[in-house]
């Protein structure tokens, strides 16, 4: 993987990774939840976990069907019966840092529009294994894991060996589900060890493994012989609530019978649960159990029901993670790598160190101006240092997979280190390397000509989520592309291996690593992809900006291939103009003086999009309709119009593939029994019982299609007081027009 910093990546080179990030987090939970046998340290999951959710929430349209965010532990192990959960079993967002802390609860109270503080549990997170209780007039009938979030193992018989877990309770609901962890105390985790170190038996790693080997034996009398310990923390399927608030279910919970944890305690806003984390981090080392964080929830059940759940997490609740490691070590050289599309990244060559118990060689260094510690025009960055060759550094790992240059001790520098120039060619093929006005990263303008551009291109053709050929992965491409019989330099080269393997004298069965079988898959598993879904092919395109997400909502919007490049066409020449206008406005902005900056600013851009010659016809009612798609933006817009104009190499190369395939095949409808389900709708003026983004949110979620602006495609207009011009626009085009109260009977929330 590549050495991105975050903010430097294009959503191309994001979505990349992202796929790269699925594949090690995946592996990682089968290893860690399936097998009970960890591959990689907890700091280096969560340093995978940690780069994928911030990519994520940089590039959220970005989001894999697959996403790491979207999967919950791991799957079923083989020997144990499958339990459904009958509400998911969700993991946590985490935060690592103060800011995720105070930022999460001002997102809340945005999200509910609550101008007061929330009040907030505070609880530390044990390290175990997330088990399930379901008992039904008081008696335990099932218990199960985690699993995958949604299905679980049943594990009943080795739940009933655990002293913790009550057999029976008295004065519980008809049914209840109580959720909590199973761990084991250091002294008891020491103690087993050394009866196995006796037996001549496998020793456990650490506790949290001992304790999940434990539950999960099929012989419930190893189970029975092994000191688990229950604390529980949360409730399932209820058929009465225990309480209204969450201290209260944990009060409760303690009153039926159930160890909760003492160290959890009600704060009063981000202040008060930054102390209470605080002082469970400094108590943390004669705790006598593992926790790796503290967990904050909203105290208040029917703000969490309102606040609801995103795909694998709750918005009422986050983890706090205690700080990885640090380390200082000698940066030895920067380097250069160029992304798919184009992005010029440095990376730190460093002297070898352990951080976090992973050796580090290299790291992000994130731009040049964090590199320099000042911008092109003389200002000074915040939080860039100026970093040379040869400096002492410090690493970390809080939270990437790629480690970073967290700072640099100057004391260190060595005599005659001269400030760090980057580079304004591109080091793979020459070509200029330009940072357009406003953006932090440099870009090779080579297009694909550049190498590095057109490989990396290649390989995210046949990633996952693009067209997945099988057989077809990254390494092969690599081979692919440099090969002098059987070269593929782009998609439609990939559709062609076939017939100019068999005009070829050479033969590809003939070559290492190939045979006769595996060369015959590998031609059927290409001819399989000629069908592919619009939206697969869309973001095989790799276009920037264009992530998995844009790709589903433009083939949704659009229909068909044909639709959108006719589309594409007719908005070429306003994205033109779009272009010129931000150019001018960044001109502006520059030149202007603070005092009366916005009016100039507004001045260039309406000067421009006034211009002669005035644009055909079909291009401002173009252009307006993909800017009408929630989620696509100006940038996206000129992204994608850009990529695909017509005459453009890329065009060339996609009309090419478009000639080798067999069918685009339109997006399905989404199947849903809800009311709005497949309805556009628009939602304008000042809503009073939700939030915009709680109300986006609802609909969504019940599968209808969120807009931004009204046009002909729109179904429902959701006007409140306030309603402007989207109001008129629907009156215009006879949009039928609901006021709030009408649309939460509508979804059945009123």
């Amino acid at each position: 993987m590549e050495a991105r910093a975050i903010e430097t990546l294009t959503e191309a080179e994001a979505r990349e990774e992202l796929a790269e990030l699925a594949g090690k987090i995946a592996e990682a939970n089968r290893a860690y939840h399936t097998e009970d046998a960890p591959e990689i340290s907890d700091a280096e999951y969560d340093a995978l976990k940690r780069r994928n959710a911030e990519i994520e929430a940089r590039f959220p349209a970005l989001k894999r069907e697959d996403s790491p965010s979207d999967q919950i532990g791991g799957a079923v192990a083989e020997g144990f019966g499958k339990v459904t959960h009958r509400i998911a079993m969700l993991s946590l967002e985490n935060a690592f840092a103060e800011e995720d802390v105070a930022d999460f609860d001002e997102r809340l109270r945005n999200f509910l529009n609550h101008p007061g503080p929330l009040h907030y549990t505070a609880e530390p997170k044990i390290d175990g294994l997330s088990l399930s209780l379901r008992y039904e007039d008081g008696l335990l009938v099932q218990a199960a894991t985690r699993g995958d979030g949604t299905t679980g193992e049943n594990v009943t018989a080795n739940a009933r060996t655990i002293t913790d877990i009550p057999g029976r309770v008295s004065g519980a609901p008809k049914v209840m589900e109580v959720r909590g962890e199973v761990y084991m105390s250091h002294a008891d985790f020491a103690a087993l060890n050394a009866r196995q170190t006796e037996a001549g038996e496998k020793i456990f790693a650490n506790p949290r493994n001992a304790a999940a080997g434990s539950l999960r034996q099929l012989d419930a009398t190893i189970t029975a012989s092994r000191p688990l310990r229950f604390f529980a923390y949360a409730t399932g399927e209820l058929s009465e609530p225990l309480a209204t608030t969450q201290s209260g279910v944990i009060a409760r919970l303690g009153a039926l019978g159930f160890q909760t944890n003492p160290l959890t305690v009600l704060c009063d806003g981000p202040q008060e649960m930054l102390a209470q984390y605080r002082r469970i981090e400094q108590s943390r080392a004669s705790l006598g159990y593992d926790i790796d964080g503290v967990v904050y929830k909203v105290e208040d059940l029917a703000l969490q029901a309102r606040l609801g759940f995103r795909s694998t997490t709750p918005r009422w609740a986050i983890a706090h993670k205690f700080p990885a490691e640090l380390a200082w070590t000698r940066l030895e050289a920067i380097d250069i790598q160029v992304g798919r599309t184009g992005a010029l990244s440095p990376v730190a060559r460093l002297t070898s160190v352990t951080v976090g118990g992973v050796v580090v060689s290299n790291a992000t260094l994130h731009n040049e101006d964090y590199i320099q510690g000042r911008s092109s025009d003389g200002t000074e960055i915040r939080g860039g240092k100026d970093i040379r060759i040869g400096d002492w550094v410090q690493v970390y790992r809080a939270g990437d997979v790629i480690p970073k240059v967290a700072d640099v001790d100057l004391s260190q520098r060595p005599g005659g280190a001269q400030p760090w120039i980057f580079p304004e060619t591109c080091p793979e093929c020459g070509s200029p390397a330009i940072r357009a006005p406003g953006d932090s990263v440099r870009r090779c303008t080579g297009g694909l000509i550049c190498p590095a551009q057109r490989m990396e291109r290649l390989k995210h053709f046949v990633s996952r989520n693009a067209f997945d050929i099988e057989g077809l992965g990254a390494k092969q491409i690599e081979m692919f592309y440099r090969d002098t019989d059987l070269p593929v330099q782009t998609p439609a080269d990939i559709f062609t291996l076939k017939q100019r393997d068999a005009e070829n004298l050479p033969k590809l069965e003939n070559r290492d690593g190939f045979g006769r079988t595996s060369v015959r898959k590998l031609f059927a598993a290409i001819d399989e992809r000629r069908t592919i879904a619009f939206e697969r092919f869309l973001f095989a395109l790799g276009i920037r900006d264009v992530g998995e997400v844009a790709a589903r909502d433009l083939a949704r919007h659009y229909g068909s291939w044909s639709a959108l490049i006719a589309a594409v066409d007719a908005a070429y020449p306003a994205a033109l103009r779009q272009i010129a206008a931000d150019e001018a406005a960044a001109d502006e902005r520059a030149a202007a003086a603070q005092e009366g900056r916005r009016a100039q600013v507004a001045r260039a851009r309406a000067a421009i999009w006034e211009a002669e010659p005035p644009l055909p016809e079909a291009a401002l009612p173009a252009w307006s309709e993909l800017l009408s798609i929630d989620g696509v933006g100006g940038v996206l817009a000129v992204s994608l119009v850009t990529a695909l104009a017509p005459g453009s190499h890329e065009r060339d190369a996609v009309e090419a593939l478009v000639t080798e395939l067999r069918e685009i095949t339109p997006p399905a409808a989404r199947a849903s029994e809800s009311p709005v389900a497949g309805l556009t709708v628009v939602f304008t003026g000042t809503l009073e019982k939700m939030t915009r983004a709680e109300a986006k949110a609802r609909a969504e979620a019940l599968g209808a299609k969120v807009a931004g602006s009204v046009s002909a495609k729109t179904d429902l207009l959701v006007a409140g007081p306030g309603a402007g011009s989207k109001a008129k626009d629907a009156g215009r085009l006879g949009v039928k027009m609901i006021d709030e109260d009408a649309w939460l009977a509508l979804i059945g929330q009123g």
